[in-house]
C-alpha cells in the first residue's frame, strides 16, 4: 500500500515501511508528510511473506524498519535486510532508548536507530533526508544493475571487487551465493559476419535483456568480449538457481536484431556456488568457467554446475517445470476430493478439491513436490482457474446424482492475487457453468492477502457479492488472523492439522483449538478441523462443538468416481440404520 504525495517523480524519496501495524504506518506517514520538502512515497509491508518479493522486485531509497517485525531474531533479520535490500540504508525503530539499542543495531548493519518514544517529525525527517542525501552523493552506480554493461565497459577488477563484497556479505549472513559464467557460442562467427562493432551491440542488447529479468539483488557485469557474469546472492537452494538459469535461457530463445537482421544466439552457462565451490573470487570464477566449458560439449544453449549434486537437482527442477507446462496442455492434472463431515448430522457437508498430477512416466507426483514449482513459475494462476472450472462441472454432476447441497471448496493461491483480472476471470467461469454460487467456497491463506491487501479485499468483496463464500485456511499459523476475520468476508475458518495432531499430547493445542472455536462461533463463523485421524481427536472436537471435520478417520482424498461410490455407501448405511 502506498501513500503518494504531490511532487515530481524524480525528487520523491521512496521508503519501504516494515511494520505489522497499519496505524503505525499511518503515523509514520503523517510525521513525514509534515515536511513538504521531502514528499516521500511510502510502501507498507505488514508481513514477512511479502517482504522478500518487495525487496527483490521494487526500488527503494530508504528502508524504515520497526524492530518488532522480524522472523525470530532482530539482528539476523537486519542482516537479511542489508543483503536483500542491495545495501539500501535501514533506519531501525525500537522501544529501547538509543544508548541501549543503537550500538548493536548499527553493528548489525543499520544506518540509523531511532527510539519510538522520542520520535517526532524533526528526528524522523532528518534521519531519512540525511541518508537519502548520502546515497545521492555516493552515486547510484554502486547499486544499479549492469551499469557497466549498458556502456560496454569491461572491468574485471571491478567484477572481482563486487564478487568479494558479495562473498563477505554471504559469509556474515550465513547465506549461499551463486556465480553464473555466461559465454556466447561462436562469437567469432558473429564478428566475421557483422563486424566487431555490430557484434558488440548484439552483446549489449543481450545483456540488457537478461538484466531486465533478474532479481534486484542480482549483479550482472560484462567480464569479456563474449562473456557475462551474474552474481546471485541469497539463493536458498537449487530451485532458486534454476529460476535464474531459466530466465537467462528464455532471454536467449528470442532472436536479437542487428543491422536489420534477426539473429538467434546460444550460450553456455557455468554455475559455481559458495561455499561448496570456493570461498574466494578467483576460485569461484575458475570453477564456474570449468563448468561453462563442460556445457560447451552440448549443442545449443546449455548449462553445467561445478557441483554435480546441484546440477542434478537444478536440472530436475527445470525438467519438472517443463513437464508441468505440458501437463496443463496434455490433461495430466486431475482433481481429488476429500469429504468434510458435519458433526451434527454425520453427513457429508462439503468437499475440498485437491490437485493431483499423474505423470505419464513417473506416475503420481506429490503436490508437495510440484505445487512449489507451480507457485514460483506462475503456472499456479492458470492451474487455479482450471481447478475452479472443474469444480463448477462437478457441482453440476453432484446435483444430477442427487447431491444438490454439496459445497465444493477450492484453494486460492496467493499468486492469483497478482492477476489483475482475477475477479473478472472467476466471474466468467461461474457464469459459463451456470452453477449455484453459494455452493462454491474459496479457501485462502493469510499470505494470499498480504501482497496487496487493498486489492485482495476488493476482490473478495466483489466475489462475495456473487454469492461465493470464503474460508480461511491454516488458521492459527499466521500473523494477522484476527484482523483478517474482522475485515474480510470470511464465513469459515479451518483449524490447521498441526494443532489437531497434537491433541492428547499437548495441553497448549487443546487450549488453542478451544479458543479458535469459541472465537469463530462468536463471530458467527463455522469451524472445520483438518487432519482428524483418531477417535480421540474426533471426540474432543465434538465436545468443543466443532462444526465439521476433515481427515483420514473418515476418508482420504479420492478421484470423482470413488467419491460417488463413497457417497452412495454412506447413504445406504444411513438407510439401514433408520
Amino acid at each position: 500500500m502506498s501513500l503518494p504525495m504531490e511532487t515530481p517523480e524524480s525528487e520523491r524519496i521512496r521508503l519501504l515501511v516494515l511494520t505489522p501495524e497499519y496505524r503505525d504506518f499511518l503515523w509514520l506517514g503523517y510525521l513525514l508528510e509534515q515536511d513538504p520538502a521531502m514528499a516521500p512515497e511510502l510502501t507498507w509491508c505488514p508481513d514477512l511473506i511479502d517482504c522478500e518479493d518487495l525487496l527483490s522486485n521494487a526500488q527503494f531509497d530508504v528502508i524504515l524498519w520497526d524492530c518488532i517485525f522480524h522472523g525470530g531474531s532482530e539482528t539476523e533479520f537486519l542482516r537479511y535486510l542489508t543483503v536483500s535490500g542491495r545495501e539500501r540504508p535501514v533506519i531501525a525503530l525500537g522501544a529501547d532508548p538509543e544508548y541501549r539499542l543503537a550500538p548493536p543495531m548499527l553493528a548489525a548493519g543499520a544506518a540509523d536507530y531511532l527510539c519510538r518514544q522520542g520520535l517526532d517529525r524533526w528526528n524522523l525527517c532528518r534521519a531519512v533526508r540525511c541518508l537519502w542525501y548520502r546515497e545521492q552523493l555516493t552515486g547510484p552506480e554502486a547499486s544499479h544493475l549492469g551499469r557497466e554493461v549498458a556502456s560496454g565497459f569491461i572491468n574485471r577488477d571491478l567484477f572481482f571487487d563486487r564478487l568479494q563484497q558479495a562473498l563477505l556479505r554471504a559469509g556474515r549472513a550465513g547465506h549461499s551465493l551463486a556465480l553464473l559464467h555466461i559465454n556466447l557460442d561462436d562469437f567469432r562467427t558473429l564478428n566475421e559476419s557483422f563486424g566487431y562493432q555490430k557484434s558488440d551491440q548484439l552483446m549489449l542488447k543481450l545483456a540488457e535483456r537478461i538484466r531486465q529479468h533478474l532479481r534486484r539483488s542480482d549483479s550482472l557485469m560484462r567480464i569479456g568480449g563474449d562473456e557475462l557474469a551474474i552474481i546471485a546472492e541469497m539463493v536458498e537452494d537449487s530451485l532458486d538457481i534454476s529460476r535464474i538459469i531459466r530466465k537467462v535461457v528464455n532471454a536467449l530463445n528470442d532472436p536479437l536484431t542487428v543491422d536489420g537482421q534477426n539473429v538467434v544466439v546460444s550460450a553456455s552457462l557455468g554455475v559455481a556456488t559458495y561455499p561448496e565451490a570456493g570461498d574466494n573470487p578467483e576460485n569461484l570464477l575458475r570453477r564456474a568457467s570449468r563448468a561453462m566449458f563442460e556445457a560447451k560439449r552440448d549443442p545449443g544453449t546449455s548449462y553445467r554446475f561445478y557441483d554435480q549434486q546441484l546440477h542434478i537437482a537444478a536440472g530436475y527442477q527445470l525438467r519438472l517445470e517443463a513437464d508441468l507446462r505440458n501437463a496443463i496442455r496434455g490433461g495430466e492434472l486431475e482433481l481429488y476430493f476429500q469429504p468434510r463431515i458435519d458433526l451434527a448430522t454425520d453427513g457429508v457437508r462439503g468437499l475440498e478439491c485437491l490437485l493431483r498430477w499423474n505423470h505419464p512416466e513417473r506416475g503420481m507426483i506429490s503436490p508437495d513436490e510440484f505445487i512449489p514449482v507451480a507457485e514460483r513459475s506462475g503456472l499456479i494462476v492458470p492451474i487455479g482457474y482450471w481447478v475452479i472450472e472443474q469444480a463448477c462441472k462437478r457441482l453440476q454432476d453432484a446435483a444430477d446424482l442427487g447431491y444438490p447441497g454439496l459445497v465444493l471448496a477450492v484453494n486460492l493461491s496467493f499468486r492469483q492475487f497478482h492477476d489483475r483480472k482475477m475477479t473478472e476471470t472467476i466471474f466468467r467461469i461461474i457464469f459459463n457453468a451456470n452453477v449455484d454460487t453459494s455452493l462454491l467456497e474459496l479457501e485462502l491463506t493469510e499470505s494470499a492477502m498480504m501482497h496487496d491487501p487493498e486489492y485482495a479485499q476488493r476482490c473478495l468483496r466483489e466475489l462475495s457479492q456473487l454469492g461465493i463464500s470464503f474460508a480461511l485456511d491454516d488458521f492459527g499459523t499466521g500473523f494477522s488472523s484476527l484482523s483478517n476475520l474482522q475485515h474480510l468476508p470470511i464465513s469459515l475458518v479451518k483449524i490447521d492439522k498441526s494443532f489437531v495432531q497434537e491433541l492428547g499430547k499437548s495441553a497448549d493445542a487443546e487450549h488453542i483449538i478451544r479458543a479458535i472455536i469459541s472465537l469463530a462461533h462468536s463471530l458467527q463463523m463455522g469451524v472445520v478441523a483438518e487432519g482428524v485421524e483418531t477417535e480421540g481427536q474426533l471426540e474432543f472436537l465434538r465436545q468443543q462443538h466443532c462444526d465439521e471435520i476433515q481427515g483420514y478417520l473418515y476418508a482420504r482424498p479420492m478421484p470423482w468416481d470413488d467419491l460417488v461410490q463413497f457417497l452412495s455407501n454412506r447413504n445406504s448405511a444411513a438407510c439401514l440404520q433408520q
